[in-house]
């Protein structure tokens, strides 16, 4: 299991690319690209978005996050649930997950 941050609920959303403050996070097998979209209910809290949103990827099994961009503290909450994170990543969240099957990201 992985987890998208995504501006919408399916495949054919934009990545978002604000970790903790994404619209949603979709969780998918990218051997099966069956998936669950998880809205972020952290995304308008004043402090500690990124440290919640960090528990919910966690909280949802995934071994990797694909995201824009991550945070100090939620790099930090991530690597201690030993989530793999990608960053840079853009497109619709089904040509993110493509390039992680493809082997063609790089954990940071």
């Amino acid at each position: 299991m992985i987890c998208v941050t995504s501006k919408g609920s399916d495949l054919q959303s934009e990545v978002d690319p604000r970790f903790g403050r994404c619209a949603y996070f979709i969780f998918i097998d990218p051997a099966t690209m069956e998936f669950s979209a998880v809205e972020n209910t952290s995304m308008n809290a004043a402090q500690g978005a990124g440290i919640s949103a960090g528990k919910t990827v966690i909280d949802g099994d995934a071994s990797a996050v694909l995201t824009g961009e991550c945070g100090p503290k939620a790099m930090q909450t991530l690597q201690s649930g030993d989530v793999k994170i990608y960053t840079g990543l853009n497109g619709t969240v089904e040509q993110a997950v493509q390039a992680y099957n493809e082997g063609s990201l790089k954990a940071i």
